[in-house]
């Protein structure tokens, strides 16, 4: 049987398939090219990330495929419900990627606080003519300890970013209409453990408690954070996107920036993915980021190892 691997795939699960018997294809192929490919090769399963589309003409068109994998959490570039119904199995790695996202997250939230992103724009243009210029321009950053981080969506990836605010000394208040409360576990290095409870609030009570915010919620229809919610939030309120392009009204984030209402965002992600806004590009207080939450080494091996062992125990135990 078949794989391609569109996307990509870590090495330790091509390991893994091949050991099992499949052949992993890597060739990346076009999008307007994937149906003659997947049955010219006869391809049993594809695999994906964000890049490629698996809609219905793909599942109509192509009776060899079995299985559609996605390498990371959300599957809005699959027809998912559909191909269920024409009795292909559909699989993700929800919980593989999630402390590297988390991670990123916090990346931006540092970077913006002691406004690194910017810092590392200007030191190699004039770090040696306006040094104390820059000294003094990049001299009045804040610290995350004590601060309330507001997380908007309090699913894996959610928790992993809270879990991070708790080590780091932060306050942290979530939302989310599926999660009514979640025990946050954080393991240390000699062995302890220690668990946080934390009970979510409403949408509201996040917009206006958090100092920062970040988003870890699925594409949605309609914005989840516009001039409306600005409005609610903090003076001088931080905000990071990892999550999808779309949930976040660019046009009013750049407003606000501009106005000072919000000091500086971090987005991984964006409406226009792979050609953002130059309004995005160009706005000093943004700190950008090619949609990366999920590329760490350590994250695509788990995706890989995640997808393979899924497909193994599918596909094995079908032709048993």
């Amino acid at each position: 049987m078949k794989v391609l691997a569109n996307d990509g795939v870590s090495q330790s699960g091509i390991d893994a398939l091949e050991k099992a018997g499949f052949e992993v294809i890597t060739t990346k192929v076009a999008q307007e090219q994937l149906i003659n490919y997947i049955n010219e090769h006869e391809i049993t399963v594809i695999l994906v990330r964000s890049a490629t589309k698996v809609r219905k003409d793909i599942i109509d068109a192509c009776p060899s495929l079995k299985v559609i994998g996605r390498g990371g959490v959300g599957m809005d570039n699959i027809d998912v419900a559909y191909a269920r119904e024409k009795g292909l199995h559909v699989i993700n790695t929800p919980a593989a990627s999630s402390a590297s996202v988390a991670e990123l997250v916090f990346a931006h939230l540092y970077g913006g606080v002691r406004f690194l992103h910017d810092a590392n724009r200007n030191m190699p243009l004039e770090g040696d003519s306006k040094f104390k210029e820059l000294k003094k321009a990049y001299g009045s950053g804040v610290e995350l300890r004590g601060k309330t981080l507001g997380v908007i969506g309090f699913g894996r990836i959610g928790q992993e970013a809270a879990k991070i605010a708790i080590g780091v000394g932060m306050n942290v208040v979530a939302c989310d209409p599926f999660v009514e409360k979640a025990s946050i576990g954080i393991d240390f290095f000699d062995g302890q453990r220690l668990d946080f409870e934390i009970n979510t609030v409403s949408f509201d009570e996040v917009l206006g408690q958090a100092d920062f915010i970040t988003l870890h919620v699925p594409a949605q229809k309609e914005y989840v954070i516009g001039k409306e919610q600005f409005d609610k939030m903090k003076d001088g309120v931080g905000i990071v996107n990892a999550a999808r392009g779309g949930v976040i009204d660019e046009v009013a984030l750049v407003q606000a920036l501009d106005t000072g209402k919000v000091a500086f965002a971090g987005l991984d992600v964006f409406e226009k993915e792979p050609t953002p806004e130059v309004q995005l590009l160009m706005q000093p207080k943004l700190s950008l980021t090619p949609h990366i939450g999920a590329a760490t080494g350590e994250a695509q091996d788990r995706i890989g190892e995640e997808l393979a062992t899924q497909i193994i125990s599918i596909l094995k135990t079908e032709n048993v």
